[in-house]
């Protein structure tokens, strides 16, 4: 009787709580600023905090408004029930406890039934766990099992549908909220949108089936689905009835593109989370924003995916102040898209260094964002002429910005291409899954070359990989190659009379896509490839047949990434569309123009390139002419200080005589070792204003400073010429490859059977040579080992080679290093000793810089190694041969983010670079070099002199001896016959 009474109190007071309005309950969300943790074990004081515990024999009486606890007890039975959450976000925990009084159980034993219930979530966000203990009595079964019947259930979403939703709750601070409800449906659970019920957690379920860390307070808990959970819904009943043929039959059945399943069909409605980080670093500013003297405001542009949306956001901010600064215990004012985020003490503390964590509304971050700061006490430190500079502040480069949010469904358009594997709004470096048979051959692998070419000019400076898969389908996006009828995983290649490409939902995941690139051969795929670099994607629909279109072959330096070397070159055509040559205000950035240049630009010693500057200062009275100054600088090196008025007694006296002395043009000429591959030409205005002028002026954004795009840099004089081989060359501007931009004189060569490591450093190296020069690879080739005849062994004959391999591969290796600088022996490589006469050689040219010993010493040191090797042709003395190489496939696969490090790149130089992980980068020359390139014979002759002075010098002592010999013996015979003329003259005499 006690227990029935109670269970009826329980009862009552649980639906008294359902019934409450609204606008009784609690808000979940608080101040912005404090991160208070959901606890699920223990009561704490904040409203927001929730406790969804129900203690044994006990009614579950919440601890607080916010909390509902529906745990039924054993026994118990419920009425249909209508959930309600307005306005807050509410966490509701169905986790039965043994005794407690029974709201829902979603996971009913044999034989029970349910009665209808209708879920209403209104302007708020919930998240419902709907696992049951054992041993309650269930109300509602969402997954039946044989012998039970369910009602339908109702799920209703008034302000929800498949897409997201971007308006913030009312009366929260939960800024965006992007989990997309599934739209209102009748009959039976759909299993791809089903709640697990094998699981029980007290804290909120996330896609993955784990529990995820409780919100805090000013956090929405977010309902969010996730295509993964598929795999914990329980198969329809009477499957595992089914004969074992027939079940291994469907079981081994593949997945067509077009092929519908209800899985793939529910799934298609969900978002996929996702969480990424952008450092300051990664938006531009690798020396971080400084704000200092004059310059106490700044900001910094940062752009995000188009198809993500936000939801949660973060900036975990780190600053350095100067004493001065902190001694003045101002603040830093923060701004996100000219809304205030929040002000920042800067007063002093223990270190110089300060971080901070910002939690940022996720309704502020658009695709394209400023973030902006600026010291509250600017005006007056303004004003400090003599002392600003000791005031200073520094945003670091590690400054992060985390991201938390939703991967939107863009749907299988071809238009859409390249999203969703790339994005030019990210500014992070992207992973490309690149997918092949198990059987793959080097038809596909070229085809996937001329694509990582592309992706690569896409991809610009953010960088790009590509992560290689055989035989199994990537987890998200990927593109696969492969022939008609091939298999990849469980997709199919669909048939096709040509090459063809195909957009396709990801069979494990619908809101990661896959793009099918099919042809017959490699003619089809290569026409296939081609269509996807060389022309915009229009159509609509999912799948492209493409029809025969002729590629066209590039001619020598034609790069269009290259700086033009026929002609001068004005700085406003190497300007990208969102630059400008002219700058506002006293206090601004520099103008920075960047180029590239083929690396072996050649001029004879004492030859400069012309720079000619056409620049103009403000003509304000204020500006203080002779101290404000030009200042010029290339890669760094500091070039020239350009006055605003010309120098000289007469131009001084001139100015004095109110005269025009301003200077307007200049020419700098450049030393040629100045100039690399990759080149910045940076220019800012250094205006200085006079010690009299205004507070006021100092903040005047009405001047400006500009440089005249008629400017001009003239390379047309230089010559393409070099020695190979010459590994900086090869980092740089993938040199001398990129000669012909499109690989038309390039080999690929891999091993006979290559490793997924090994194909993808190929890619990762094609996607560099295709960044570097702005030409995707449509004409190159690849090999798998080294052929022994026909129209293969003539191409590799008659071109340069680029081939990867690591030290297991030795039939391979021993044949490409033969005859060469180098000795495979088994897995080991070494540098092989030079012969007397091959020294002899070498001292005699002028070669004396040569370290094969140190090379193969280091080589024999180094357990573990990646690097590169380059040396002349032996199939043809005019080409050469680079080759990647490591001692496995995770040290091969370091490379990429070795080469996207600015201090290695500049280590690499002479014709072996060996990279380890405990010494850095050590580069070595151990074979001779050869010339390349184009120059006249006579200019040869005078080259040839310059470089081997010994054997000239030589060359000349030996002429002289002969000359020399020659004239003593002619003179000796003309003094031999003269004195016997003498002699017979005197004996005629007698």
């Amino acid at each position: 009787m006690r227990m029935l009474i109670q269970s009826m109190l329980a009862g009552s007071l649980s639906a008294a709580l359902w019934a409450l309005p609204a606008s009784a309950e609690a808000p979940v969300a608080g101040n912005n600023a404090s991160l208070t943790a959901v606890n699920n074990g223990q009561t704490t004081d904040s409203n927001a905090v929730l406790n969804n515990s129900a203690a044994p024999e006990s009614g579950a009486v919440p601890n607080n408004s916010a909390v509902i606890n529906n745990s039924p007890a054993t026994g118990s039975s419920a009425a249909p029930i209508m959930r309600t959450a307005a306005d807050g976000n509410t966490t509701l925990n169905n986790s039965a406890a043994p005794g407690s009084n029974a709201v829902i159980n979603n996971s009913p034993a044999t034989g029970s039934s349910a009665a209808p219930i209708m879920r209403t979530a209104t302007d708020g966000d919930t998240t419902l766990n709907n696992s049951a203990a054992p041993g309650s009595n269930a109300v509602i079964n969402n997954s039946p099992v044989p012998d039970s019947s369910a009602a339908p259930i109702m799920r209703t979403a008034p302000d929800s549908n498949t897409t997201p939703n971007n308006s913030p709750a009312p009366d929260s601070n939960a800024g965006l909220n992007n989990s997309a409800a599934p739209a209102a449906s009748t009959g039976a659970e759909n299993p791809a949108v089903s709640t697990s019920t094998h699981e029980a957690t007290s804290g909120s379920a996330m896609p993955n089936g784990g529990t995820a860390a409780a919100p805090s307070a000013s956090s929405p808990a977010t309902v969010t689905h996730d295509s993964s959970a598929l795999s914990s819904v329980p198969p329809p009943a009477g499957l595992d009835n089914a004969e074992p043929a027939l079940e291994a039959a469907a079981g081994a059945t593949p997945y067509a593109p077009g092929q519908a399943t209800a899985t793939a069909m529910a799934s298609s409605m969900l978002n996929q989370p996702v969480s990424s980080t952008l450092s300051v670093a990664q938006m531009g500013q690798r020396q971080g924003i400084t704000l200092t003297g004059g310059q106490l405001q700044s900001g910094i542009l940062f752009t995000l995916p188009g198809d993500e949306v936000v939801t949660n956001a973060r900036l975990n901010l780190s600053l350095r102040v100067s004493q001065a600064l902190a001694a003045r215990n101002t603040s830093l004012q923060l701004m996100l898209n000219g809304q205030p985020l929040g002000t920042l003490p800067l007063g002093s503390g223990d270190s110089d260094e300060s971080d901070y964590q910002l939690d940022i509304p996720a309704a502020m971050i658009v695709s394209n964002n400023n973030l902006s700061f600026k010291i509250n006490d600017a005006d007056k430190l303004l004003c400090e002429k003599d002392s600003a500079e000791q005031y200073q502040v520094t945003i670091l480069p590690k400054t992060m910005l985390s991201l938390e949010g939703q991967q939107l469904n863009i749907g299988t358009s071809l238009r859409n291409f390249p999203r969703p594997f790339i994005d030019p709004q990210r500014m992070t470096a992207a992973d490309v899954t690149f997918a092949f048979t198990n059987s793959v051959s080097p038809d596909t692998v070229t085809a996937a070359v001329l694509v990582a070419s592309w992706l690569g000019i896409q991809s610009d400076y953010r960088g790009i990989s590509f992560p290689v898969v055989r035989g199994t389908l990537p987890e998200k996006n990927g593109i696969l190659f492969g022939h008609p009828g091939d298999k990849i995983g469980t997709l199919t290649f669909p048939a096709s009379s040509g090459p063809t490409l195909q957009m396709v939902d990801n069979p494990g995941n619908p809101v990661y896509k896959l793009l099918l690139v099919s042809g017959a051969d490699e003619n089809q795929l290569r026409q296939a490839a081609n269509r996807l670099t060389t022309q915009p994607l229009t159509t609509d629909g999912s799948m492209l047949q493409v029809k025969p279109q002729s590629i066209a072959s590039r001619s020598p330096y034609d790069a269009p990434r290259w700086i033009n070397t026929l002609h001068p070159v004005r700085l406003g055509q190497l300007l990208r569309k969102d630059q400008s040559l002219t700058a506002t205000g006293i206090w601004h950035d520099a103008m920075r123009v960047n180029f590239r240049a083929a690396p072996d630009l050649f001029l004879w010693d004492g030859d400069t390139v012309p720079l000619h500057l056409h620049y103009r200062f403000p003509s304000e009275t204020w500006i203080d002419e002779k101290n404000s100054l030009l200042n010029v600088t290339l890669n760094g090196t500091f070039l020239r200080n350009l006055t605003v008025n010309k120098e000289g007694l007469l131009e001084s006296v001139w100015h004095r005589l109110g005269g025009d002395a301003r200077q307007e043009h200049y020419q700098i000429n450049l030393d040629p070792y100045l100039i690399y591959g990759d080149n910045q030409l940076a220019l800012y205005f250094n205006i200085k204003p006079k010690a009299d002028a205004p507070c006021g002026v100092l903040l005047n954004n009405n001047i400006k400073s500009r440089i005249e795009e008629d400017s001009w840099i003239d390379l047309s004089h230089t010559r393409h010429f070099s020695m190979l081989p010459n590994l900086s060359y090869f980092v740089g501007a993938s040199f001398p490859f990129s000669r012909l931009a499109d690989f038309s004189q390039t080999t690929l060569l891999l091993p006979g059977q290559p490793s997924d490591a090994e194909i993808s450093t190929l890619l990762n190296l094609s996607a560099r040579a295709g960044n570097a020069t702005g030409v995707v690879l449509a004409q190159n080739q690849v090999l798998f080992g080294l052929p022994n005849g026909g129209n293969n062994l003539a191409r590799v004959q008659q071109t340069d080679l680029l081939a990867v391999s690591t030290t297991g591969n030795s039939a391979f290796n021993q044949a490409m290093l033969e005859n060469s600088p180098y000795d495979a022996n088994g897995s080991a490589l070494g540098v092989k000793e030079p012969t007397t006469l091959e020294k002899l050689r070498s001292w005699l040219m002028g070669d004396w810089y040569r370290q094969p010993l140190d090379a193969d010493r280091y080589f024999s040191s180094n357990e573990s190694w990646r690097g590169f090797l380059s040396y002349r042709s032996t199939w043809n003395p005019d080409r050469l041969v680079v080759m990647a190489v490591a001692t496995s496939d995770d040290q091969l696969l370091r490379l990429h983010g070795d080469l996207s490090s600015a201090r290695i790149n500049a280590a690499v130089r002479g014709d072996t670079a060996i990279i380890t992980d405990e010494n850095g980068i050590r580069s070595f020359r151990v074979g001779p070099q050869f010339p390349s390139g184009e120059m006249p014979w006579y200019m040869m002759v005078v080259w040839y002199a310059n470089q081997h002075s010994v054997l000239m010098a030589l060359a000349a002592l030996l002429f002289s001896a002969v000359v020399g010999s020659a004239a003593w013996a002619m003179l000796k015979r003309h003094a031999s016959r003269r004195l016997q003329a003498n002699d017979n003259r005197d004996a005629g005499k007698k």
